[in-house]
């Protein structure tokens, strides 16, 4: 049986508080089963060096994980970050930076945080998912505000994993099934079903494309179910 007692095609609970942190643009918590990701989006009145000039703006992210996330005490990445942290970061920014024409946010930059609360799996799929609704939400109060003339048109992002564990297309996998999956992906797509990142390995053995094709199937649905909640009114 699985947590929560859930399908094999069924998200773990979500759940969304905005304004978390009320001294930023933006801020989302989102709880996904037991992960619990804090994101949120502070303004800089500037754009990095190799953008001066160009008429348009830059949205980055940085990614951590408590040392209480986990099990296991994480040590603070004091002396610089580790690969694993890097990559999962340039992943958040890269998926963010689809969401929006640079060029309607003005020369500045939208700086988003992931800090992981607590991790269950699927931590770099549950930031990019609140991520991309804390941006959304600082870009509302940025208009508000009159910073932005108005809402740029955005595109929807959100990422889910999908999994094959002991023969199983499970969706958004927690820690106990991502930990033994033959096949574990993680997809990051838009509102309309397009791909922006795909990333898959296999364990033990290689997988077929019809397993791949099943596994896309099985995320499409899933981040369907997450794209719902654009439609919150608080977001």
């Amino acid at each position: 049986m699985r947590s929560y007692n859930r399908a094999d095609h069924a998200l773990r609970p979500v759940s969304l508080e905005f304004d978390y942190q009320p001294q930023v643009a933006g801020s989302v918590l989102i709880r996904m089963g037991n992960t619990h990701v804090l994101c949120s989006v502070s303004v800089e009145e500037k754009v990095p060096p190799f953008l001066i000039g160009a008429g348009q703006g830059w949205i980055t992210a940085e990614y951590g994980m408590l040392p209480g996330a986990t099990n296991t005490r994480n040590r603070r990445e004091t002396n610089g970050r580790s690969g694993r942290t890097m990559e999962i970061q340039r992943l958040i920014g890269r998926s963010l930076r689809m969401m929006v024409d640079l060029g309607k946010i003005g020369e500045r930059t939208l700086r988003v945080d992931c800090d992981v609360l607590n991790a269950d799996g699927g931590t770099r799929t549950a930031s990019i998912t609140g991520a991309a609704l804390a941006l959304r939400h600082a870009l509302r109060k940025l208009v508000a505000s009159g910073t932005l003339a108005e809402m740029p048109e955005l595109t929807p992002v959100a990422a889910i994993s999908a999994g094959l564990v002991d023969g199983c297309f499970l969706l958004d996998l927690d820690y106990s099934e991502d930990s033994s999956a033959e096949v574990d992906a993680n997809f990051v797509m838009t509102g309309d079903g397009r791909l922006i990142e795909v990333q898959s390995t296999a364990e033990g053995k290689p997988f077929d494309r019809e397993q791949f094709n099943a596994l896309l199937d099985l995320a499409g649905k899933g981040t369907a179910q997450l794209f719902e909640l654009w439609g919150d009114s608080h977001g």
